[in-house]
């Protein structure tokens, strides 16, 4: 009978692999295509219009028919990307725009485009917000302008409409390596009017080959200026500082002193006697282990930290590896792919933590952890997709794709993060502290302004800030003004700097609190990280500031 069964399925699985592969050999050719974005000659070449907005700011975006363009017949087909496409506001339909492969098309009408009240109006207001526009053929992006001002302000006729649209392509054999998108024939808005609206199309063979083509979108000279390779340096000397006074620290000064304060429990009364005319931290030993205050979110914000690091260097590493600034949305797909998956971290973390602090309430940590950063965002979210939604903006979220992303949370994420919990309760949970907690805690000696809690915690996000603010500067620049941010080696080492920094600052900054004797220590060294994110906060509304005309 098992050898009767054990031939069914042999051969069940023989038949489902010989399908398979004929399956594959049969439609390689069209996948071939799609992949390789190889076309045959006359094979139809698909012009995608994307999206319309003002130049000045690159994040209000609407579709590219809330303009009154020439409008496709019928139902045009749209191109979806993922999930990360949606959420970075693209919606690429079909122009419908006759363009084949290798054929130049001399000056064609695409549509006469009567000109109305509302018309004139329409295009009148993008002129004057300076609207640009953006197409996508063969994944490669073309960029123009609505139209432009006539040189005489005073003139009233002053909003000149582009009408014709000249497409030139580079090829390689079967391939297209370069887009580009010229207009002409700016004509007068009047009411009442008639526009043809037309383009034409110019095909030019190339040398350079498919692996090169997205070269052109990249500016070489701003990104590897001689001042990123400085600043670069300039962290490392900053880490070389910065490890040496921990060294200096921990080697020299606290060696010893721990050895001594990590004596067996019987010797705490002979101990107290020895360091009894001693000051500083070492005073402290007795309650520098105590629980801090709001153990459940202090847990929270430490688990969802590691798994934000761990998130942000897997990011980084696959965009170097594959090139993720290439594909639309890709970097957006990526993160909450990997977020989802990290999430093991941030309940390993927070549950080990929790419970050597002698936490109870683990389900309640657990739920904290798994949600604080997701409903974070998406608070923050849903006030701006309201926004959008009121605009008729295409940053708005459709209710599709926020049900996926949901899904994404409660049946990859959640189950994750309380997995990680369960592991880290048990594995990392039991307290391993060095010294017996007091009974009765240490009154805190008042202290200069300058070694408090507060203090401390601001003075110490200068330093983490102070070794990636040239890498903002980068970030912020092309995430604004239209720059294609591609340097993600240089981002990795400065990432893997902050992280160095970061390290070193939250040990000198929790030296100096314990040396004022205030044991409070946890949250104080969290914040002593966690305030790097006001000096970036604040560095980039100054950068939205100056990126305004």
């Amino acid at each position: 009978m098992w050898a009767a069964v054990r031939s069914y399925f042999s051969s069940s699985s023989l038949n489902a692999v010989v399908f398979i592969v004929s399956f594959l050999l049969i439609s390689s050719p069209v996948l071939a295509s799609e992949y390789d974005h190889k076309y045959q000659s006359d094979e139809q070449v698909t012009l995608w219009v994307n999206k319309v907005g003002p130049y000045n700011n690159p994040q209000e975006t609407y579709n590219y028919y809330s303009l009154p363009f020439c409008r496709p017949s019928g139902n045009p087909g749209h191109k979806w990307g993922g999930l990360g496409e949606v959420l970075g506001g693209n919606e690429l339909i079909d122009s419908q725009i006759d363009i084949k492969f290798p054929k130049n098309v001399d000056k064609t009408t695409i549509c006469k485009l009567p000109l109305n009240k509302s018309n004139v109006q329409q295009f009148k207001e993008a002129i004057e917000n300076n609207y640009w526009f953006e197409f996508f053929m063969d994944d490669l992006p073309l960029w123009g302008h609505v139209g432009e001002l006539h040189p005489d302000r005073n003139s009233d006729s002053k909003h000149l409409l582009y009408t014709h649209k000249n497409i030139t392509i580079e090829y390689n054999k079967d391939q297209i390596i370069h887009v580009n998108l010229t207009q002409e024939n700016p004509m007068q808005l009047e009411v009442g009017k008639t526009l043809d609206m037309t383009y034409s199309v110019k095909w030019t063979e190339t040398n350079i080959a498919f692996a090169h083509r997205f070269d052109v979108y990249l500016d070489y000279h701003f990104f590897e200026h001689q001042i990123h390779w400085f600043s670069i340096f300039n962290s490392f000397m900053m880490v070389i500082f910065l490890t040496g006074l921990v060294s200096m620290i921990l080697m020299r000064t606290l060696r010893n002193d721990y050895a001594k304060y990590a004596r067996e429990d019987d010797d705490l009364e002979s101990l107290e006697r020895d360091v009894s005319e001693e000051s500083g931290w070492k005073l402290v030993h007795g309650d520098v282990f105590r629980p801090p205050r709001n153990m459940v979110l202090l847990s929270a914000v430490v688990g969802t930290g590691a798994q934000l690091a761990l998130l942000i260097l897997l990011v980084i590493l696959f965009a170097i590896v594959a090139t993720l600034y290439i594909g639309r949305g890709a970097i957006v797909t990526t993160f909450i792919v990997c977020y989802a998956l990290t999430s093991f971290v941030s309940g390993y973390v927070s549950g080990g933590m929790y419970s050597r602090h002698g936490g109870k309430n683990w389900i309640k940590s657990m739920i904290l952890t798994a949600s604080l950063f997701p409903f974070l965002c998406f608070g923050i979210g849903f006030i701006l997709n309201t926004i959008a939604i009121f605009y008729g903006s295409l940053a708005a979220i459709p209710f599709g794709t926020m049900v996926v992303v949901f899904v994404i949370w409660a049946f990859i994420s959640f189950p994750l993060a309380l997995l990680g919990t369960v592991v880290g309760r048990n594995w990392s949970g039991a307290p391993n502290n060095p010294c017996r907690v007091k009974t009765i805690p240490r009154p805190i000696p008042e202290k200069k302004w300058y070694l408090t809690p507060s203090v401390v915690s601001i003075m110490g996000g200068l330093l983490p800030f102070g070794s990636i603010f040239i890498e903002m500067y980068f970030v912020f620049t092309s995430f604004w003004n239209y720059k294609v941010y591609y340097v993600y080696g240089f981002m990795l080492l400065v990432f893997l700097i902050l992280i160095i920094v970061t390290v070193c600052v939250t040990i000198v900054g929790t030296y100096f609190l314990l040396n004022a004797e205030n044991y409070h220590w946890q949250w104080t060294s969290f914040f002593s990280a966690a305030s790097t994110a006001i000096y970036v906060y604040l560095y980039s509304e100054s950068s939205v500031v100056s990126s305004i005309p």
